[in-house]
């Protein structure tokens, strides 16, 4: 199904602005809908010969549907849509008309002009047509809750009309809570209240305030309510701001250890401010999850903080032996040791910084590339370059992930672009220095004109949940007698064993397409667990 901007651009002339506005009451007409009693539609004007197409739908919570049919997408004309004529074309709410019937469902027909204000701030043309329709098969005689949840309605009902409802969303406000369900007070225009749902005054009373909501002025018991006084006096001047017509973001209180997430909306049918309409909702459960979730957050950091401490320990101990060892061969192997650990340590150390257990993952392998550099033996220079972006990874792909690349830029640096052969002087040729009688000095080679720059480049990108991973280098390349599945040294060994092991994957090396040596591999970023299902 298209969406609404898909539906307005296709078969209208609406202006961006437009479509932005319609945008914004679809997101916050589910109120108006649970205070009708009604679903609503939203209809435009497709041709001048009064057929409108309906871009958006919402059903209420509060009362049975009158669509069992999602209508998005529907084009109608004719007498069916007589009332949106009228209110497409005088700019007034339509209440007139008898009961219409969809199936066996009889159904009330209103129809409210929707306005997008100018620039300077006076009411505009009307660009779309807001249907409320009214389930009519279980109409009962209504009680004060549902006489106040109309009275509401008709009055924001006017604000769309009026272009002033919806107000403008606060940056990183969501539509999503309160909803009149859980709690709705009505304040007149002096900021007193006159109505108080039953679940409203349950929020109240787990703030403290035992006795009716009725009469009361909410702005002064905010004030009084709230344990923190500078939160109290915030949540009071929301109050008094939406009174004044303006619309303030949401705000908590919190008292007697309970929490109470309340939002303020002005009510002004026709431009005339007669009070405002306060939403309020219980949220005493859920801040004390996220509290939990914050705890259990900071210790999961924490360990990961410990773990790189821990493993920066390991490497300088290694680092230590590895200086006291004569044997050359014993002190490569325990070098080689210290900058695997190391590798990992720069994983817990991005997961001690971070909320979750993701990572992002080029900044560890652009340190990772740039330490690799730094044993390069030969006369010039390796170059690191790093091709697409990793993005983020999950923690235990990241950890396996690292030292698969960590040897494998090692393995590019050590044995694409291996240091210069030594021999005795007298073999040593011009470009070698003359020596004491038995020593031997290196041949340094004299670079051809326009020959490459020693290079090694690392590739990434993402495709349909896999992730593709290149090392290429522009060395010498493998020896003739390379054994792809079983050679190498203890390094490859090890990347073979973490990437069909650990990571799941493949893992190819081949002669590059322009010469050196490329390694190629595939990693599924989903993960499989023990009973054979699929995770992020």
């Amino acid at each position: 199904m298209s969406t609404l901007r898909d539906l307005a651009e296709e078969h209208t002339q609406l202006r961006p602005a437009d479509i932005d506005h319609l945008h914004r009451i679809a997101g916050d007409w589910q109120l108006l809908s649970d205070l009708s009693f009604a679903d609503l539609l939203l209809w435009v004007p497709v041709d001048a010969d009064g057929t409108f197409l309906c871009v958006a739908q919402v059903r209420p919570t509060t009362a049975p549907t009158a669509y069992q049919d999602d209508q998005v997408g529907r084009i109608v004309g004719g007498p069916e849509v007589a009332h949106l004529e009228v209110a497409h074309g005088q700019g007034r709410i339509w209440r007139e008309g008898d009961p219409v019937w969809y199936g066996d469902v009889p159904a009330r027909h209103e129809a409210i002009p929707v306005r997008l204000r100018t620039a300077a701030g006076e009411a505009g043309e009307v660009i779309a047509v807001v249907g409320r329709d009214t389930n009519l098969s279980t109409a009962r005689t209504p009680s004060q809750l549902e006489l106040n949840y109309l009275t509401t309605a008709d009055d924001l009902a006017q604000m769309i009309a009026d272009g002033t409802f919806p107000p403008p969303r606060h940056p990183g406000e969501t539509t999503s809570a309160p909803r009149v369900g859980d709690g709705l007070v009505r304040l007149d225009a002096g900021g007193k209240v006159t109505y108080a749902s039953p679940n409203a005054q349950s929020a109240y009373r787990r703030l403290g305030h035992a006795s009716h909501l009725v009469g009361e002025d909410l702005a002064v018991l905010h004030r009084r309510l709230a344990a923190d006084p500078l939160e109290g006096t915030d949540a009071a001047n929301g109050i008094l701001a939406a009174l004044r017509g303006e619309a303030p973001p949401r705000r908590e209180i919190d008292a007697r250890g309970a929490t109470m997430l309340t939002r303020a909306l002005p009510l002004m049918p026709a431009g005339v401010p007669i009070g405002a309409l306060v939403l309020v909702r219980d949220i005493t459960e859920v801040r004390r999850r996220d509290r939990a979730l914050i705890t259990k957050d900071a210790t999961i950091r924490e360990i990961h903080h410990r773990v790189k401490n821990n493993l920066q320990t390991v490497a300088a101990l290694l680092r230590l032996q590895a200086r006291r060892v004569s044997m050359p061969e014993a002190r490569v192997a325990l070098e080689e040791s210290v900058r695997r650990v190391a590798s990992i340590a720069l994983v817990h150390e991005t997961l001690s910084m971070s909320s979750d257990e993701a990572v992002e993952f080029d900044g560890i392998v652009d340190r990772v590339a740039s330490a690799a550099t730094e044993v390069s033996a030969t006369e010039s220079t390796v170059g690191m370059r790093r091709k697409g972006s990793f993005g983020v990874l999950p923690a235990e792909v990241a950890t396996s992930l690292v030292m698969v690349l960590n040897e494998l830029l090692l393995n590019a640096v050590e044995h694409g672009f291996p240091p210069a052969p030594e021999v005795s002087p007298t073999a040593a040729g011009p470009s070698g220095a003359p020596g004491p009688e038995g020593s031997v000095v290196p041949v340094v080679p004299v670079p051809e004109a326009g020959a490459p720059v020693p290079e090694v480049v690392v590739s990434a990108h993402r495709f349909r949940k896999m992730l593709h991973v290149s090392v290429a280098d522009n060395g010498q390349g493998l020896p003739p007698d390379f054994d792809a599945e079983r050679g190498g040294n203890l390094g490859l060994q090890i990347v073979r064993a973490l990437v069909t092991g650990e990571l799941r994957g493949t893992i190819e090396l081949r002669a590059g397409a322009h010469g050196g040596t490329e390694a190629v591999l595939v990693v599924p970023l989903t993960r499989t667990s023990a009973d054979g299902r699929s995770g992020p």
